[in-house]
């Protein structure tokens, strides 16, 4: 059962936030949600949002500047919290790039881990919840996400495109496996067999597939970001992409940083795309 924790009047729509038990978590679960005022005549594609490290539901919704753009193509927005809160397992609130604010959109393997941090299947309860109560059509449903979200988005999207038609991701950690931020969370959560990391890595995806979205993958990345060189591997997509004929759009950005006033800045053309390959 959904709790309204607040709703906010916002361009001609509503913005909610949520509070509920998860089956998928065992603990209750945020999600936030803006609804255009063009709900009001029927079901509308929806677009998921996947924040990054340290984030939670209202980051988006709060500095994305999201809202005017979805408000105009009609979609609706959704924006899930990032880890459980609360699970106790030991050491979860120790560091700020694992546990806590750090779930990866993955499902733990391990022990202590295993019993609540497990993002994947509570996005995919998520998303059976969102097009039951609220009026989304199910099959006009896309995905993005910045950072740790981008992988979530990239990972989700090239597993499950039967739930998600339209990808796209803002500096995402494109290939965990080879990064310190990945190799922390995928060796805390699935333990030390590399070869289970695999699944959870876009760029290991992407090289077995054959073109999973014909109609391209966007992906933003800034030039300034600090965090480029040593955890996000671009580059390293990209190639994947190549060999599987995958239409891929980088667009790489001088001067812009990790953060959401980059975000922000290209925020509009994310909507934009999304809202073309939702409704064709």
């Amino acid at each position: 059962m959904l709790e309204l924790i607040s709703e906010h009047a916002c361009f001609g729509g509503i913005q909610r936030f949520y509070t509920h038990d998860s089956a998928a978590i065992g603990l209750p679960m945020r999600f936030s949600i803006f609804i255009p005022a063009q709900a009001a005549g029927g079901k509308l594609p929806a677009l998921f949002y996947l924040a990054g490290l340290t984030c939670t539901e209202e980051t988006f919704m709060i500095k994305a500047g999201a809202q005017r753009v979805a408000a105009e193509e009609g979609l609706i927005l959704v924006s899930p919290d990032t880890s459980p809160r609360g699970a106790g397992a030991p050491g979860e609130a120790d560091s700020w790039d694992f546990g806590v604010g750090a779930g990866f959109y993955l499902d733990a393997t391990v022990e202590p881990w295993s019993k609540h941090y497990r993002m994947e299947s509570y996005l995919h309860e998520l998303h059976a919840i969102v097009t039951s109560e609220f009026a989304v059509e199910a099959d006009r449903i896309g995905i993005f996400g910045h950072s740790m979200g981008g992988h979530g988005a990239l990972t989700l999207a090239l597993k499950r495109p039967d739930l998600y038609r339209s990808v796209s991701a803002f500096a995402p950690i494109a290939a965990p496996t080879r990064c310190p931020w990945g190799r922390k969370a995928f060796g805390g959560y699935l333990g030390p067999d590399e070869e289970a990391w695999r699944a959870h890595d876009a760029s290991e995806l992407m090289a077995s597939l054959r073109t999973p979205f014909p109609q391209g993958i966007l992906i933003d990345q800034g030039l300034a970001d600090k965090f480029l060189e040593r955890q996000l591997y671009p580059e390293v997509f990209e190639e994947a992409c190549r060999k599987a004929a995958q239409p891929l759009e980088l667009r790489r950005h001088a001067a812009y940083d990790h953060g959401y006033y980059f975000i922000s800045t290209f925020m509009e053309d994310h909507l934009r795309f999304h809202g073309r390959n939702l409704k064709a």
